[in-house]
């Protein structure tokens, strides 16, 4: 049985102050919710060893971004092991603001994901179009060249351990959001994509979550797509008010 995730994004949004807050109404708010239904944040970095201190069981924690090599010369970078000794356990690999903004290629992001795989935190490995892509017919050509440049590499034990999510692009801070129907056919090629690459029972078990202006007014149709298990959230991640009820899209 794949797990349900909500993940949160939160970019570089929030001061200390605001952040703090936010971190400690998500505590309040999720206590008493659904056990199954995993919960993570990927706050700004320098907010990582502070909230890792709380030990909180009901959210985990991500870094939005980590260096591919072990220690070195790097300034400003940090190292999956730093991630590790924190005791964070995902990081995000291949955000599409990463890949436009810092030219991230899917050969880096390779890198990445093995170097956190060698320190046991999961990656959640983004991937997705643009708008001119899905025009041109070409986003799952795109797509299967992301994931299978990235992760095909990875033997069974290992790409059990990563985390899937979709992000078309067009979708993203736009207010423009890939209909139910649009998300569940993605999703659905990833899967056969595993099957095809592993098996069918190892593309079973592997969570793809929708990362594209997903809010409290359609989680609930998204989620209730077969092959979506969960969201990849940003905008509505940075209020307690609008990401509780996204988490709670998962309820019937």
């Amino acid at each position: 049985m794949r797990k349900k995730i909500v993940a949160g994004n939160w970019k570089m949004n929030l001061n200390y102050d605001e952040a703090v807050a936010l971190y400690n109404d998500l505590k309040n708010g999720v206590e008493l919710m659904d056990q199954e239904i995993k919960v993570i944040i990927a706050p700004s970095a320098i907010y990582l060893s502070e909230f890792s201190q709380s030990k909180n069981s009901r959210i985990a924690l991500a870094a939005q971004n980590c260096n591919e090599n072990k220690n070195g010369a790097y300034t400003g970078e940090i190292s999956p092991s730093m991630l590790a000794a924190l005791g964070i356990q995902y990081c995000l690999v291949g955000h599409s603001e990463r890949r436009a903004y810092f030219k991230e290629s899917n050969e880096l992001l390779k890198l990445k994901i093995d170097a956190l795989l060698a320190n046991s935190v999961a990656p959640i490995y983004c991937f997705g179009e643009v708008l001119a892509e899905r025009e041109a017919g070409n986003h799952f050509n795109l797509v299967k060249d992301q994931i299978s440049k990235a992760l095909f590499h990875l033997d069974e034990e290992e790409i059990l351990k990563v985390i899937f999510a979709y992000e078309p692009v067009w979708a993203i801070g736009t207010g423009v959001t890939a209909n139910p129907d649009q998300a569940e056919e993605m999703h659905g090629f990833v899967r056969e994509l595993l099957a095809e690459k592993y098996d069918q029972s190892i593309a079973d078990e592997i969570s793809i979550l929708y990362g594209g202006s997903c809010k409290p007014s359609n989680a609930k149709e998204l989620f209730a797509n077969s092959d979506v298990d969960g969201g990849l959230i940003g905008g509505a991640a940075l209020k307690a008010e609008t990401f509780i009820p996204v988490i709670n899209g998962f309820r019937e």
